[in-house]
């Protein structure tokens, strides 16, 4: 292939959004070659080969723009082992994302360093491979966003980017107690709450706040009751109790280093 054909050729696949012919040509050139293809296999091999690369594209694109946490959690990661009681094929029945066609929630509820927020990161990221839009935040993160929506008078656009997504992870309930200080405005949560309630839009929830706790914790008995009774109403809840894995991970690095 002559130097200006070739130019025009990379530009044309440029141009076209072909970026991956542009770049490995000569490798489907090759192919053809060696398996003798006809014109039409040639064709339909290098079409297939661009779908690839597209919805890999698209997976990448979604993945950055969920704001999942790096680095990304991987249930093929997760110690079933290490929490006997969880049912493994209820996690196994969830990565399917049949709960998200079936407009379910996923409640993750239990102690601290018991893997919930792994889980539900974990359940993000397949969500996105199958090209569903997803978005994480922490509860205190959500919370902080919105109260200053509320004082900076953007509140409307501010709580669409947890309204639009397929998917929303509210991570970490109870976690960082730093959110106390804004979750006395419950309402604010239900609002998020309620709008995708009423959309039929599924969201994660991990907390380690049990659930009769809420209120307290809330400090909106009204809007808490709301908020529990649109949560659990079409939601798959997950208890994990047990020993912290952080901590059990910690023990056995003290251990490590005492036996030397």
């Amino acid at each position: 292939m002559k130097d200006n054909s070739l130019e025009t050729f990379t530009n044309n696949c440029q141009y076209l959004g072909l970026k991956r012919l542009a770049m490995e040509y000569q490798v489907h050139i090759d192919k053809a070659n060696k398996d003798n293809m006809g014109f039409f296999d040639f064709i339909a091999h290098v079409t297939a080969s661009e779908v690839e690369a597209k919805k890999e594209r698209s997976i990448s694109y979604r993945i950055r723009e969920s704001k999942l946490p790096q680095p990304y959690k991987l249930l093929g990661d997760f110690d079933f082992s290490f929490q006997p009681k969880l049912k493994r094929s209820l996690i196994m029945d969830l990565s399917s994302m049949n709960f998200i066609q079936r407009k379910e929630s996923i409640l993750f509820i239990g102690d601290c360093g018991t893997g919930k927020s792994h889980l539900a990161r974990s359940l993000a990221l397949i969500a996105c491979t199958h090209m569903y839009k997803v978005y994480y935040t922490t509860c205190a993160g959500m919370l902080s966003d919105l109260n200053i929506g509320v004082y900076e008078k953007t509140l409307t656009k501010r709580i669409r980017k947890y309204i639009n997504p397929d998917l929303l992870i509210i991570d970490e309930m109870g976690h960082d107690r730093l959110e106390l200080e804004v979750t006395k405005e419950a309402h604010l949560l239900f609002k998020v709450i309620d709008e995708r309630y009423k959309q039929e839009k599924p969201l994660i929830f991990t907390t380690n706040v049990q659930q009769q706790d809420w209120a307290e914790y809330l400090g909106d008995p009204i809007s808490t009751n709301a908020i529990l009774d649109r949560i659990f109403h079409h939601s798959v809840k997950v208890e994990i109790k047990g020993t912290s894995f952080r901590k059990h991970e910690g023990e056995k690095l003290q251990q490590k280093y005492g036996q030397q």
